[in-house]
């Protein structure tokens, strides 16, 4: 068999340290698929359903810190696809798309299935490519993965003519291309100094570029430097230390006023590793868009976000990580004055992430469920979460630390918690992966649990069954009061549900049932499933129902 653009696609994900690729197959890439038999170096792991492929490639993206794969066909399968694409623009989450295209004859005549992806997807991916030449394959492959992986990472397609993917490649095979970055500058970590100097009220928010051992050390060593609080970003609860006396919060929907009022007393704001968009500033509110209050310092590898929306006293290309590490030392003196500032913020933040909650009549609270998992959960547990209210006790009540990760759309897109937790088990092997998610969820992309039994992944996925659309009810709830319309669900029985696809299932009806039904599902070693029958009354983690219909 001669040596086809379709093989030269395998080689080159090898090259970039592919262990999976995820998809849903489709006859328009048919000679992709068969080039995939031959490799020993990459699993090919068969979803059932596109969105729910692109989400598990773009979890196991946010694992590795690596742009990964997923491969949809034509059409449909692209359009049911895009959701994933557009996660990972919303998140700056490197991702390549291989989608199928119809051949080049076809092309332009309105061709069965036929799309043009360029038009599709050319606001919301970084780059689309469409490759009608077969020696230009490599060239496309590397551009593509380093396009994802440089500055603001994101998306790139990739589409793929049929007929291209069987033509003979002699071409050199495709390499990684070396990425290259602004260095940290001693010069820009001595104007941070100065800043920080003639602050008394610091506070750094810190992005998602901190996630791993390297990033963690860097905010623990930089916070304890210089008596500086840390506040972290929207699902990115776990780059530092819940537990530690500079934790300040948790920055995203839902974070309650006092939290904001707390933080914006702030002299100085130290934003690094995040893009400041509307949910890390608290829609524009913290910093103050376009002036803000306190002054602003900026670090992202990227001059795109700096300074676009916020007056910025200094903006700095670079790696935040890098870079805090060079800082010198705070001077004893203003290290003494900062004490008073983190002691409030450090006694407000332990008070607020402490869970009471009266039982509510019509249900489980889930608060009580996500509390009980923290207490007996391993302590590096991997914590996936849909969208939506069941998120708040999760971010509000469970003390994460650097050991855990957490893996969540920061896009908001409903369906990801499922399919990430299933990527996070093939991935993370060995690890206790739990998922949160929703009754409107579950049912978006839970039948991906068909895809965690066929290859062995073994999620623990916690559903929030209240039969409502929880988030959207408290929107409801807040400007539409007493007319409730389009909210309200009638569920199957997700006992049998779960059943029905070989998976261990426990299911909460009351309180007394919570530690020992969740001692059960944590003990099976396989994918289990907990089926809570929650409260609706109990909406969130920081309002209830008749709070709601109160204030309307």
């Amino acid at each position: 068999m001669p040596f086809r653009v379709a093989d030269a696609i395998v080689r080159g994900l090898e090259a970039q340290g592919l262990s999976r690729v995820y998809c849903v197959p489709g006859e328009s890439y048919l000679a992709l698929l068969d080039a995939l038999h031959d490799s020993n170096r990459i699993q090919t792991i068969v979803c059932r359903h596109e969105s729910g492929a692109g989400f598990m490639a773009l979890a196991e993206a946010k694992i590795t810190a690596r742009a990964q794969c997923y491969m949809v066909s034509r059409g449909p399968g692209a359009t049911n696809g895009s959701i994933a694409l557009h996660l990972a623009q919303q998140d700056a989450t490197p991702l390549v798309v291989l989608i199928g295209q119809v051949s080049r004859q076809e092309r332009g005549r309105g061709a069965f299935q036929e799309v043009d992806y360029t038009q599709f997807f050319g606001r919301m991916a970084k780059a689309v490519f469409e490759v009608s030449e077969a020696e230009k394959i490599g060239e496309v492959l590397v551009r593509a993965f380093h396009l994802a992986e440089s500055g603001t990472q994101g998306p790139v397609v990739i589409a793929l003519p049929e007929d291209v993917l069987e033509e003979a490649y002699n071409g050199p095979l495709p390499e990684p291309l070396p990425l290259t970055r602004k260095p940290a500058s001693r010069e820009d970590a001595a104007a941070i100094a100065a800043l920080l100097e003639r602050a008394e009220r610091p506070l750094l928010i810190a992005g998602g570029l901190f996630r791993g051992a390297r990033g963690a050390e860097a905010l623990k060593r930089f916070a304890e430097a210089h008596q500086v609080p840390v506040a972290v970003s929207w699902k990115n609860q776990d780059v530092f230390d819940n537990a530690s006396p500079f934790y300040a919060g948790h920055l995203g929907f839902g974070s309650p006023p006092k939290l904001k009022e707390q933080l914006e007393r702030a002299d100085l704001v130290i934003a690094a590793g995040t893009r400041l968009g509307d949910v890390a500033s608290l829609n524009y509110s913290f910093p103050l868009a376009p002036e803000p209050k306190q002054k602003l310092i900026h670090i992202y590898p990227d001059q795109a976000p700096i300074g676009a929306l916020f007056r910025t006293e200094l903006g700095i290309i670079a790696d935040p990580v890098a870079l805090l590490d060079l800082v010198p030392q705070s001077s004893p003196g203003m290290k003494d004055r900062r004490k008073s500032w983190c002691d409030q913020i450090a006694t407000f933040i332990a008070e607020f992430m402490r869970f009471t909650s009266p039982q509510p009549a019509d249900g489980v609270d889930f608060g009580a469920v996500v509390t009980t998992l923290a207490e007996l959960a391993p302590k590096d547990a991997v914590l996936s979460t849909d969208a939506g209210n069941i998120s708040t006790w999760v971010h509000r009540h469970w003390k994460m630390s650097p050991r855990n990760l957490l893996l969540g759309a920061i896009g908001g897109t409903m369906g990801f918690g499922v399919p990430a937790g299933v990527a996070a088990g093939l991935a993370l092997d060995g690890r206790t992966v739990i998922v949160f998610v929703g009754d409107g969820g579950i049912l978006m992309t839970g039948q991906e649990l068909a895809t965690a039994m066929q290859y062995g992944a073994k999620p623990k996925i916690v559903i929030s069954d209240n039969g409502t659309y929880g988030t959207i009810r408290q929107h409801q709830e807040r400007y539409f009061p007493q007319r409730v319309s389009g909210t309200d669900l009638k569920n199957p029985d997700f006992t049998q549900w779960a059943r029905s696809f070989g998976a261990h299932v426990v299911t909460i009806g009351t309180p007394d049932d919570i530690k020992a039904k969740l001692r059960e599902a944590l003990a099976f070693d396989g994918a289990s499933v907990i089926h809570v029958k929650s409260s609706a009354e109990a909406l969130s983690a920081y309002t209830t129902l008749s709070a709601l219909k109160g204030k309307g």
